[in-house]
């Protein structure tokens, strides 16, 4: 029986007719999806016709309106039918009769009807007190009756909802944002409702507002092919249970993905899960651009009238070829993404810091255009990454709008296998992959306890990069780390540090929980296979992130001491009594250095080109440019430290690493010292300042003429604080027995233009001398080692180097 033929005999037997013939079509299992609700909606609109014209046979000035899901011709098999009967005005008695005359026999049938009887004048003010039922207006379809009445009504109430919309899109905003607060948000849930969730169907309705209000609209990439793909699923429900629910319950999931063909329940959420996150990116998207349109039109005439009509656009710079214009990231005018293969990672890494989102325009144009990165990847990339990592909760939406275009496959193609990978675990609260975000968004709050933060960080994001594949994640885990991690451009060492942190990440937790800690076999059975002190500090501080990102249930204080406690007893058998590694000697360059800088008596420059070195596993070519080694030699004496990195941050250079170090002249020069630093550093926007010119600057900061501290303030005052992320406070410790000459201080603190200065600074005005430092930049993670004795080059006392430790940190946290 043809569509046609189903439809005619609904009109010919009534109501049975039709309840017989919609029967049909519902079980009908060659028809499915939007074929199957658009014939429901018009078999139903043929016998709600013919209802309404035998009913109003004579009466004029009335119409029957389909509104909200019915209006857009979508019936799901147990969906309501909302209705409308529209009429002028005039017998009121004869409209109350019709409507008895047409509701009643959808009651007769077991159908949800959602009715109203409404002038236009009644059904606009309704609209205009209640948002619901405006939402449902703008989908209004004429069925039957007055055609120019139905139209009348529907002009007005689009030209209403236009010319409100500056104050009901607000309202409609806060509607979803309380929606998803009650019901969460689709794409994570274990037992979703397909329509009420955050990115559900009623998400993808309200983009629908948003668009006829002509003042936005969303991306519309793959927006059809969600909503659509989230009905199907909601009609193989109802199917499936014989009811009006949209909660896709765990019990019904089997049968849902069967009707669907879906290989099974599992299958069925990632796809459910994909959608949602089509539609909660597109509207992120969208309601942002709604906010801009409307800051807009209000700031912008005021602004345009004091610069004599001239249009506004201000851009501030993030970093090299991104800005921030009008609250989001976008590209410089004179970015080229074909060209500059970190670009997408290094947009990502200044959206996350400065708490902006990443415009979808710049997205979609590195998506389109940007190269794929080298193997193993440069060493700007994989610091960027870092800081992506590291940089809390902004994380989240960067990395999503990052992935909604392709990009993070492209980066990092295991990921593929842990996209929208459903956990069915009690305990977890989030898919695979957004569990691994969580987990270093929880790791970037402990980067200060661990020396390596980088590897903290890098482990989050990969710790259950296993569970794509079958049999042990942990097991599996190993080996994608590793061959990530030299993907991406570790060494070897760092490598095998992070395949052992993601093979034993659960190491810690089953242990302190499930044996004897009074056991020695069992504390020497986690140092065997932890190895080093240092990879144990990374893996206690991976444990508790990952605890933390998995659910409430997964972490306690109860655990947290029991995992201290056997961090203790691990630790206590791996210390040893490490001896000063030996100063390496100088290179004859240096020598040269030391020698001119000795004779002339003011700093010597060098600056040479730094690259990446050869790994076995590399192609032979040309090495990859890190930056720029910079060399400083300059007679001993106070202050050497702070003008040096002052006069760096001043000419934006990013510090990388850098090594501090005395160095003795030979005997037959003279028996003096010199200071030696070695920088590696990188222009911060542009190419880097001649060597001439930082000499002079350093002169000039030495001898006082150069304040570099009020420099730096004006360039601060310059530009507004933006909100961005609040990173961990510093730490400031000291390192007990590290050295047997001097006092070691270490510094874990956020990477910032100016901090090795005021680090400087600081330990000029307590008096200490710097014998040597390491600092290290890894991300947005300084990490950094001074060396200090007193002016007589003795190891500070106990207390006084508590003291400048505590004084050290107080002027970081400031």
């Amino acid at each position: 029986m043809t569509g046609t033929d189903v439809r005619k005999d609904a009109q010919d037997s009534g109501p049975s007719g039709y309840a017989a013939a919609r029967l049909r079509l519902l079980t009908e299992g060659a028809r499915s999806g939007p074929p199957r609700r658009a014939a429901l909606a018009e078999l139903t609109d043929d016998w709600l016709t013919g209802l309404f014209t035998a009913a109003a046979e004579g009466l004029r000035g009335v119409s029957l309106v389909a509104v909200g899901g019915y209006g857009r011709g979508e019936l799901s098999p147990r969906s309501d039918l909302d209705l409308l009967l529209l009429h002028d005005g005039g017998d009121t008695k004869a409209v109350a009769a019709l409507a008895d005359r047409i509701w009643y026999p959808v009651w007769d049938l077991g159908l949800a009807l959602d009715h109203s009887v409404r002038t236009p004048s009644e059904a606009r003010k309704t609209a205009g007190d209640d948002l619901k039922v405006q939402l449902g207006l703008l989908d209004a379809r004429h069925l039957a009756g007055d055609l120019g009445l139905t139209s009348a009504m529907r002009t007005a109430v689009l030209a209403d909802w236009r010319n409100q919309a500056p104050k009901r899109l607000p309202e409609l905003r806060e509607l979803c944002a309380e929606r998803a607060a009650r019901h969460g948000e689709l794409q994570y849930l274990l037992e979703p409702d397909l329509k009420e969730a955050r990115g559900g169907l009623r998400d993808a309705t309200a983009l629908r507002a948003v668009a006829a209000s002509w003042l936005a609209d969303a991306p519309r990439e793959g927006l059809a092919d969600a909503r659509r793909r989230l009905l199907d699923v909601r009609d193989a429900l109802h199917l499936a249970t014989g009811r009006a629910t949209d909660r896709l319950a765990l019990q019904e999931q089997d049968q849902v993905a069967a009707d669907l063909g879906l290989l099974d329940a599992d299958t069925l959420l990632r796809q459910v899960y994909e959608a949602a996150r089509v539609i909660s990116y597109a509207s992120d998207v969208t309601w942002r651009e709604v906010g801009r349109v409307l800051r807009s039109r209000a700031v912008r005439p005021r602004l345009r009238a004091m610069l004599g009509g001239k249009p506004v656009t201000e851009r501030s710079p993030l970093a090299e070829g991104v800005v921030e214009q009008d609250g989001e990231v976008v590209l410089a005018r004179a970015a080229r993404p074909e060209r500059d293969p970190v670009l997408p990672l290094r947009a990502a890494a200044a959206a996350a810091q400065a708490g902006l989102p990443l415009s979808l325009h710049a997205v979609r144009r590195l998506s389109a255009t940007v190269r794929p990165l080298p193997t193993p990847w440069p060493a700007e990339a994989r610091e960027q990454l870092v800081t992506l990592l590291g940089s809390g909760r902004p994380t989240v939406d960067v990395w999503e709008a990052l992935e909604a275009e392709g990009l993070i496959t492209r980066l990092l193609p295991d990921w593929e296998r842990v996209r929208c990978r459903p956990q069915r675990n009690a305990v977890h609260v989030w898919t695979v992959d957004r569990h691994l975000i969580e987990t270093a968004v929880r790791a970037s709050e402990l980067t200060r306890r661990v020396g390596r933060p980088d590897l903290l960080l890098v482990a989050a994001l990969l710790h259950d990069i296993g569970k794509g594949w079958p049999g042990d994640h942990s097991v599996a885990g190993e080996i994608i780390a590793k061959d990530v991690a030299a993907r991406i451009g570790f060494d070897r060492a760092d490598a095998a540090v992070l395949s052992a942190l993601v093979r034993h990440h659960l190491l810690l937790i089953e242990t302190a929980t499930r044996r004897d800690l009074e056991d020695p076999a069992t504390v020497r059975a986690v140092a065997d296979a932890v190895g080093t002190p240092s990879t144990l500090e990374l893996l206690h501080a991976l444990t508790e992130a990952d605890a933390l990102a998995t659910g409430p249930a997964a972490w306690s204080s109860w655990r947290g001491n029991l995992v201290t406690d056997l961090v203790k007893r691990v630790a206590a058998v791996l210390a040893g009594d490490a001896p000063d590694e030996p100063e390496p000697a100088a290179t004859a360059e240096q020598e040269r250095l030391a020698i001119e800088a000795f004779r002339t008596g003011g700093p010597v420059l060098a600056l040479r080109a730094q690259a990446e070195p050869a790994t076995d596993e590399e192609p032979p070519g040309a090495p990859e440019p890190l930056g720029v080694e910079l060399l400083i030699a300059v007679p001993d004496q106070p202050g050497v430290l702070p003008a040096a990195a002052g006069v760096l941050a001043v000419h934006r250079l990013t510090v990388r690493t850098a090594e501090l170090r005395a160095l003795r002249l030979p005997d037959d020069v003279d028996d003096g010292s010199v200071l030696l630093l070695n920088w590696r550093v990188a222009a911060e926007y542009g190419s880097l300042p001649q060597a001439a010119r930082l000499r002079a600057d350093l002169v000039r900061a030495l001898d006082g003429s150069l304040d570099v501290a009020g420099r730096l303030a004006e360039r601060d005052a310059a530009y507004p604080r933006r909100r961005g992320w609040v990173a961990p406070p510093p730490r400031v410790t000291v390192a007990p027995a590290a050295s047997r000459h001097a006092t070691v201080i270490e510094v874990r603190a956020q990477d910032a233009p100016g901090l090795l200065f005021r680090i400087g600074t600081a330990l000029e005005k307590a008096g200490v001398r710097v014998r040597s430092m390491h600092v290290s930049t890894l991300g947005s993670n300084a990490v950094d080692a001074f060396y200090v004795t007193t002016g007589t080059g003795a190891q500070l006392p106990a207390e006084d180097a508590g003291s400048l430790a505590r004084a050290l940190e107080e002027t970081l946290r400031a």
